[in-house]
C-alpha cells in the first residue's frame, strides 16, 4: 500500500516541477526550493516537502560545488551560514507548531518590495557588513527550516551588490552547501525524514540532477545581464505566488 502511495501520479507531477527547478538551480545557483516547495506541499504535505527539497538541493549542491569553489567569498558565506545554523532550531519549531502559510506569505510580501527596488536598477555599492550578513543568515536559517524557502533573503542580499553573475552564483552555492548539510543533520536527528520521504527523493534525483547539469551549461553561455533578469524574474514570480495563493 505504501509503495502505491509513493509511486502515485503525484510523483509524476513532482518530477515535472523538479525538472524546471533543477534547471533553475543549475543556471542561477539557487531558487529550486522556491519552485518545488509550494507544489510539493500540496502533493505530499509540509513536513515531507521540507525533507525532500533539502535532500534534493543538498545532492545538487555537492554536484555544483567543485566548479565554483574558488569564486566563493567564504569570509561572507561562513558567518552567514553560521547565523543560519544558529537560528534553524527556531525554524524547525515553527515547522511543527505554526501554519507555514503565515510565514510564507509574510516573507513573500517583503521579497516583493525588495525585488521591485532591485528591478528599478538600484544597487548597494558599499561593503558587505558583518551585522547585515549575520541578520540575513539568521532570517534565512529560520525560513529554510520552516518552509524550505530560505533563498529569498540571500538572493536579495547578493543581487543588491555589484558582484558578477559568476560570483553571486558561487556564493549561493557555497552558502547552501554549509546550511543544507547542517539542516540535514538536524532533521535526521529529530526523526523528521522518514522512509517514504527518502524514497520519493531518490526517485526524483535523476530528473533534478540532470536538469541542474543542463542549467549549468546554459549559464556558461549566458551574460551577467541575462543572469540578473532570470534571478529577479524568479524572485518576482515566487513573491507573487506566495502573496496570492
Amino acid at each position: 500500500m505504501e509503495a502505491e502511495i509513493i509511486l502515485s501520479s503525484s510523483l509524476g507531477a513532482a518530477a515535472a516541477v523538479a525538472l524546471l527547478a533543477g534547471f533553475m538551480r543549475g543556471f542561477v545557483g539557487v531558487g529550486s526550493g522556491m519552485l518545488m516547495a509550494p507544489v510539493f506541499a500540496i502533493l505530499f504535505g509540509p513536513l515531507q516537502t521540507v525533507g525532500m527539497v533539502i535532500m534534493l538541493d543538498a545532492l545538487v549542491t555537492a554536484q555544483l560545488l567543485p566548479s565554483v569553489y574558488r569564486l566563493i567569498e567564504w569570509r561572507v558565506v561562513i558567518p552567514m551560514a553560521a547565523a543560519a545554523a544558529l537560528f534553524m532550531p527556531v525554524g524547525t519549531w515553527l515547522l511543527v507548531n505554526i501554519d507555514a502559510r503565515i510565514t510564507t506569505r509574510s516573507i513573500a510580501f517583503i521579497v516583493l518590495v525588495f525585488v521591485l527596488v532591485l528591478m528599478s536598477g538600484w544597487r548597494y555599492r558599499g561593503p558587505k557588513r558583518l551585522g547585515i550578513t549575520l541578520g540575513v543568515g539568521g532570517i534565512s536559517g529560520v525560513l529554510i527550516a520552516a518552509t524550505s524557502m530560505g533563498n529569498p533573503p540571500v538572493i536579495v542580499y547578493f543581487l543588491s551588490g555589484p558582484d558578477t553573475a559568476a560570483t553571486n552564483r558561487a556564493n549561493f552555492t557555497g552558502y547552501f552547501a554549509v546550511t543544507l548539510a547542517t539542516l540535514l543533520v538536524m532533521m535526521a536527528a529529530r526523526g523528521l525524514i522518514d522512509g517514504a520521504t527518502a524514497l520519493r527523493t531518490a526517485l526524483l534525483v535523476p530528473v533534478f540532477a540532470g536538469a541542474a547539469w543542463l542549467g549549468t551549461k546554459c549559464f556558461y553561455m549566458s551574460t551577467d545581464r541575462r543572469y540578473r533578469q532570470v534571478a529577479l524574474g524568479l524572485l518576482l514570480c515566487v513573491a507573487l505566488y506566495g502573496i496570492l495563493r
